[in-house]
């Protein structure tokens, strides 16, 4: 098979359009140029497997903003499936949300929903849409809503974290960041999202959290070199409260853990020396680290 796609028989395609999907490859131009040059033989594939191929192609379309050629597709789902089909509805919404026309979307969706008020998918369109348009607000009220009836949707609390942090309520996105911890207990990443938040909202009882969220991030992944950055900045940051509050035992304690985090910070430095990475002994001096 050439790069260029020419002279491919019907197998080729299938396996080719196959391999992408299974892959999770989008390759939308070259979807496109496969159907615009052997549009005919998609009908001779197997009756599920073309339908799949052509929904590759309509997702392809799209991300190719040839929404003709989308609009053409969508016309072979409604012919051979009829208007009022679940598929249809499904790829009208997306059609309509790339041109962006979301108030038809939404209300594609609002029938959807009724149809089926457990799809917790066709819920979370509705949380793409408010985003794609800017209104955070109402995407943050809208993914409340969704949570309250599917609260182990472990995407939906990092979602609904990540727009928090947005608006600015950290408070609220540390409450979720929880949330996921609670199904994600092992992720190193969690706990160091969350020792973020606890660090961006100050004061001594949240660096003390974070300064706790950063160890076990590191006992998760001593690799996790934010984590490690992180724990850095926090231990200075109590040292300095340790030493106006007069707690010298607490202090003698932070003391300790900063000499070890900064024993951590040299030896990684070494080894970035070592490997000829500028990027992290660039991150090292930022912060002023010196062996």
């Amino acid at each position: 098979m050439s790069d260029s796609y020419d002279d491919m028989d019907i197998s080729e395609i299938r396996n080719c359009l196959r391999v992408w999907r299974e892959s999770n490859e989008r390759k939308s131009e070259e979807v496109l140029t496969i159907w615009n040059r052997y549009q005919e033989k998609f009908s001779k594939m197997p009756v599920n497997e073309k339908y799949i191929a052509l929904e590759q192609v309509f997702y392809a379309a799209l991300d190719c903003h040839d929404y003709n050629e989308a609009g053409f597709i969508l016309a072979i789902f409604m012919q051979d499936f009829g208007p009022s089909s679940v598929r249809v509805f499904r790829h009208r919404i997306a059609l309509l949300e790339a041109e962006e026309d979301y108030d038809s979307a939404l209300t594609h969706l609002d029938s959807m929903i009724k149809m089926d008020e457990t799809n917790a998918a066709l819920r979370k369109r509705r949380v793409a849409i408010f985003k794609a348009q800017g209104l955070i607000v109402e995407a943050v009220k809208e993914l409340v809503d969704y949570l309250k009836k599917f609260m182990s949707d472990a995407e939906a609390w990092q979602q609904l974290c990540t727009l928090y942090q947005q608006l600015g309520e950290y408070s609220r996105a540390a409450f979720c960041a929880e949330e996921l911890l609670l199904h994600q207990p092992h992720n190193h990443l969690v706990h160091q999202r969350l020792a973020d938040l606890r660090y961006t909202m100050g004061g001594a009882e949240n660096m003390e959290l974070a300064k706790a969220y950063y160890c076990q991030s590191l006992k998760l992944n001593p690799n996790n070199m934010r984590s490690l950055l992180g724990l850095f900045l926090v231990t200075n940051n109590l040292l300095n409260h340790y030493k106006s509050s007069g707690n010298s035992s607490k202090r003698k304690e932070i003391w300790r853990l900063s000499q070890w985090v900064q024993s951590q910070v040299s030896r990684k430095q070494r080894d970035a020396r070592a490997d000829n990475s500028p990027a992290l002994t660039n991150m090292m001096l930022a912060l002023a680290i010196t062996e």
